[in-house]
């Protein structure tokens, strides 16, 4: 059972949260909260799939951008696929931006526009996980429900001194967490330990002195609060190679692929090229005089590093090989390729 007496760490953080709420774009401050205002469930949706893995820096451009052109959850329903996609180039992880769409179309098509209100439905969604539904249905919906994300992990192995590293305390913590959520405004409690975790608990040099914790803290009173939380260490990401074929005709027209839906990059445009693997085999994807360009495209996803071989020729007569597309220099927007084969768009320029 949660504790209801008033002096509490979360009473604190509360406080502290009215005083200092980060101002976001998809957002209800505490005050409109207070004052009856709302939020969105649609943009708290929209912003937590983004935030996955992404920052709030790189995630504020979007979110405006993609709440400007589709206002609302039956608006981005009834998108193409291929404007969807394209606005979320940069973001990475492009299954989301799938689910999203996915997510969308169930939720105006099945539920009539209007997000489920709990945990348990919002996990039934494409693309809904355990923290995204936890999010939204505490944001969203002011239930009270567990919200873990890195920040939040960071803050409880800190507050009770946890040394058993992640991802296995996942459990431990989130049940710290728990322990703490108040049934009274817990959708702005979500949001202050996140809050916190980002400007004062940060992973360096955390601001003990500022903290609104900082009495209770294990962590500071034990003088380990540097070390935590401490992390399982990660295997070495292997390196990949590959090839890639860009191709022009003599009206600036280009080839393109259009990526498997599964996948990585599932769905995105991109250039024709090779498997990427140790050693990759060289596939043109028809005959010419292809030359290779100086220099190497390096990216790296989330579980290796990938090097990039370009090669280079010339597009005969507009006509595309089985399968890929023919673009006009017009229709063009790099803009809308993944952020991969947007440095291998930007290398090739350069020749």
């Amino acid at each position: 059972m949660r504790d209801t007496n008033q002096d509490t760490p979360s009473n604190a953080l509360l406080g502290w949260y009215d005083r200092h709420a980060r101002a976001m774009p998809w957002r209800v401050g505490p005050a409109d909260r207070a004052a009856g205002i709302l939020p969105d469930p649609y943009q708290v949706w929209l912003s937590e799939v983004m935030l996955q893995q992404t920052t709030v820096a790189a995630v504020r451009d979007y979110f405006l951008r993609f709440t400007a052109r589709w206002p609302t959850v039956q608006a981005l329903a009834a998108a193409p696929d291929d404007q969807v996609m394209g606005e979320w180039a940069g973001l990475g992880y492009y299954a989301r931006a799938r689910n999203l769409l996915k997510c969308a179309r169930v939720v105006a098509g099945e539920h009539g526009g209007v997000f489920p209100d709990t945990y348990d439905a919002l996990l039934q969604l494409p693309g809904i996980g355990p923290y995204t539904a936890a999010a939204i249905s505490a944001i969203a919906f002011d239930r009270p429900e567990t919200v873990l994300d890195g920040n939040v992990e960071r803050v409880m192995a800190r507050f009770y001194d946890i040394h058993d590293p992640l991802p296995g305390s996942k459990p431990v913590l989130k049940a710290k967490a728990a322990a703490l959520t108040p049934d009274a405004r817990p959708g702005d409690y979500a949001q202050a330990v996140m809050d916190l975790g980002a400007t004062i608990c940060t992973p360096k040099s955390p601001a003990c002195g500022i903290c609104p914790v900082r009495d209770p803290c294990q962590a500071r009173a034990a003088g380990t609060q540097s070390d935590l939380p401490r992390k399982t260490p990660k295997k070495p990401k292997p390196t990949r190679y590959g090839h890639v074929y860009i191709a022009q005709s003599t009206d600036g027209a280009l080839l393109l692929e259009r990526r498997p839906d599964k996948g990585l990059l599932g769905g995105m445009l991109g250039w024709p090229g090779s498997d990427w693997s140790a050693t990759p085999t060289e596939a043109p994807p028809f005959p010419a005089d292809w030359q290779t360009l100086p220099g190497e495209v390096r990216h790296t996803f989330t579980h290796f590093h990938l090097i990039l071989r370009i090669w280079t020729a010339r597009l005969p007569n507009n006509t595309a090989p089985g399968g890929l597309i023919v673009m006009e220099k017009h229709a063009f927007r790099p803009g809308d390729l993944p952020t991969v084969m947007r440095k291998a768009h930007d290398l090739w320029r350069t020749r």
